[in-house]
């Protein structure tokens, strides 16, 4: 018997998808590939349910550029309630413990967020999808185990007060992949004296995509009714993730041996890191890498449907 072909269309891009609150990654990525009726689809790092805001969403092809988005840069603004500690270092976690907040000031505040820029040692919490042994973390918090985790190096490239609410504090946070919001909450709590928590959570940017219009699972519903072509209207050229990437442009000679999956010299490209791969009539052809000897070895090809 042979394969059995999937279901859907042969949708190619990247969607901003604005997640809602209240619903998993996953869900939301389900839904959305099911409005494009797409064969292939995949998202670049989970939002908590309780978080809503940018999920960018890999269609076909494109999603060989989703490791990528997951290991850039995030942005995120956070609501932190001061005074309440929970389980989860949520909302939706079970209260451990409540102190005052009577001392903390704006000015302390400042000083305190202060500390927290830079490179800094984060214990990634229990409610998370790290995998201990095979089984993601949140798994073995649900059945009351707590295991040893080992501390994971981030930063925290700023972190700006937008507001000050006596035991509310309104952040922006820009990071680098790894973070964990509710870590830093709880971590600014215990250097206040009063523990703490995030109440809300929106993440507003994501590698490259910082400012561009993202779009509801309801606005989604809406393009549906008029037809694929305006959902696909909504998509960004999967080679977007890696915009800000050096470009290299191929001879006719070198795209082929490339397209063979084998490294080429090219001259005056880059001496090192990643690169995007151009076909002599720009075509997207997808990224490689510099070797050592210089030449650029493809890593991930687009099949391209004539």
């Amino acid at each position: 018997m042979g394969r059995r072909r999937r279901k859907g269309r042969d949708v190619q891009g990247i969607l901003l998808l604005d997640k809602p609150v209240g619903i998993s990654s996953n869900d939301a990525l389900q839904t959305a590939k099911r409005l494009y009726n797409a064969r292939k689809a995949g998202h670049t790092g989970s939002l908590d349910k309780l978080a809503s805001g940018l999920l960018p969403v890999c269609l076909g092809e494109a999603t060989k550029v989703s490791g990528f988005l997951l290991n850039a840069d995030k942005h995120y603004q956070a609501t932190i309630k001061l005074g309440v500690k929970t389980t989860t270092g949520d909302a939706e976690g079970e209260v451990l413990e409540t102190r005052t907040v009577d001392g903390v000031t704006e000015k302390t505040v400042q000083r305190v967020l202060k500390r927290f820029t830079g490179t800094l040692e984060q214990v990634p919490p229990m409610h998370s999808a790290i995998k201990y042994q095979g089984k993601p973390l949140y798994k073995l918090a649900h059945q009351g185990i707590e295991v040893e985790r080992k501390p994971r190096t981030v930063t925290v490239h700023a972190l700006e007060l937008l507001g000050f609410r006596g035991d509310e504090l309104d952040v922006d946070v820009r990071c680098s992949k790894g973070t964990y919001i509710r870590t830093l909450a709880e971590d600014i709590g215990e250097s206040l004296g009063c523990g703490a928590h995030v109440s809300a959570l929106r993440r507003l940017g994501a590698g490259p995509y910082q400012d561009g219009p993202m779009y509801t699972l309801a606005e989604l519903r809406a393009l549906a009714e008029q037809g694929a072509d305006a959902l696909d209207a909504v998509l960004l050229p999967a080679e977007s993730a890696v915009g800000d990437w050096p470009s290299v442009r191929l001879t006719d000679d070198a795209a082929y041996y490339v397209r063979q999956g084998q490294p080429v010299m090219v001259p005056h490209a880059p001496t090192r890191g990643w690169v995007r791969l151009c076909a002599a009539d720009h075509e997207f052809l997808g990224v490689g890498q510099v070797l050592d000897d210089g030449r650029i070895a493809p890593r991930r090809l687009f099949v391209t449907t004539e």
